[in-house]
């Protein structure tokens, strides 16, 4: 009986871990299970989104074109003034830097030899006229007596002679006196033009003589125009030939190199007349109103250079184009937000952006920021930039 229990007992206990043994089991394979499940959802809760690509679209704009170029002030008018009679110099009826008018007197030489000659040439002048009508009357009075035949032709060759010889007289004289008053006149020596003279370079008292060497008395430069001279490259020069035609005139705006504050308005005045072979440009020179008088020859002043009419272009952002080797490249946005990659060609600068010359199309959609974030082909997140920074200005 007790063997028979104890039978019992042990397939009891054997039914019982059989029972917790396969409960175990069922639990390790359930939790397996939900740990897989798990490790299979993590990486794909843990990818990240696409970049976000800030991207403009582009647009043909009407803009003018503008071209920089590097110059110097030069004067419009400017003489070096000499004396052309010698003597003492008895006035300087200016101040150093002082603002003077076309016909203001600057100098005055002493006068007194050259009134004496004016005088002298005077005199000389009636007699000669004197002795012409003389000679005239003599003239007369020897036609009418070989007329007469009372005289021969000799005595009338002879009058008609001293006639002319004398009429040559008063020829001489008249000259002499309108060079005697010249000399007076030059005495006084005044302003050629309106400007500015420099210092007095002989002060009262200095006796001047007149020889190809005369010594420079002071400098007078007009200031109220001045040339901007710059050279320009010879793509740009007949751009500028070519369509700078009847009324449309290019614009040119300058700045001084030491201070661009202030900006002039000028317009192309000439070019030279021949190409410099050895640099490829030619002189060109524009004129400048001297609008506030801060303007003077010599200065360094930056030159822009416009088209004579807006062009219809499309612009990029500096910031949107990317270099490959010696290639520019721009990343464009497709109608799936796929990034593509695209070789362009560019021109000129344009207030922060640059020309597209080819690569792109009318409404392509060009990224400006993340450039280093993003692959060919790959997915972005598409947001327009804030601030399209292609102006249409001219």
């Amino acid at each position: 009986m007790s063997n028979t229990s104890s039978k019992r007992q042990s397939r009891g206990w054997f039914k019982l871990s059989l029972l917790l043994l396969i409960a175990a089991a069922a639990v390790a394979v359930y939790f397996n299970s939900a740990i897989s499940e798990q490790t299979q959802e993590a990486p794909a809760a843990a990818a990240p989104p696409p970049p976000v690509a800030e991207f403009i679209t582009v647009a043909p704009q009407e803009v003018r074109i503008w071209t920089g170029f590097s110059g110097r002030l030069s004067a419009v008018d400017i003489a070096e003034i000499k004396p052309l009679v010698g003597g003492e110099l008895q006035q300087v009826l200016f101040e150093d830097a002082q603002q003077v008018e076309k016909g203001d007197l600057l100098f005055v030489i002493d006068p007194r030899p050259y009134q004496a000659a004016v005088k002298r040439a005077e005199a000389q002048l009636t007699s000669a006229r004197s002795r012409a009508k003389l000679a005239k009357d003599e003239l007369e009075r020897s036609e009418q007596l070989v007329k007469k035949k009372l005289v021969s032709e000799s005595v009338f060759d002879a009058a008609q002679n001293e006639f002319q010889v004398a009429t040559a007289a008063i020829e001489e004289a008249s000259s002499a006196l309108a060079q005697a008053k010249l000399d007076l006149e030059y005495c006084y020596i005044r302003a050629p033009f309106s400007g500015q003279v420099s210092r007095a370079e002989l002060t009262v008292g200095n006796i001047i003589e007149t020889s190809p060497n005369a010594p420079v008395l002071t400098t007078l430069v007009a200031n109220d125009k001045l040339y901007a001279e710059f050279d320009i490259d010879e793509q740009t020069y007949l751009r500028t030939v070519r369509r700078a035609q009847g009324d449309k005139a290019m614009p040119v705006e300058m700045t001084l190199a030491a201070d661009n504050s202030v900006s002039y308005q000028g317009q192309i005045h000439s070019f030279d007349n021949q190409l410099d072979v050895s640099s490829g440009t030619i002189r060109a020179r524009a004129i400048f109103e001297n609008t506030d008088g801060a303007l003077t020859p010599g200065m360094y002043a930056n030159v822009r250079l416009g088209t004579a009419e807006p062009q219809s272009v499309m612009l990029i952002p500096e910031r949107a184009v990317g270099t490959n080797q010696d290639k520019k490249f721009v990343y464009v946005i497709n109608e799936n937000d796929e990034v593509s990659y695209h070789e362009v060609t560019l021109g000129a600068h344009h207030e922060g952006n640059r020309i597209v010359l080819s690569g792109l199309q009318s409404g392509d959609r060009v990224v400006v920021n993340g450039l280093s974030h993003i692959r060919p082909n790959s997915k972005v997140t598409a947001k327009p930039a804030e601030t399209q920074q292609v102006a249409a200005t001219e």
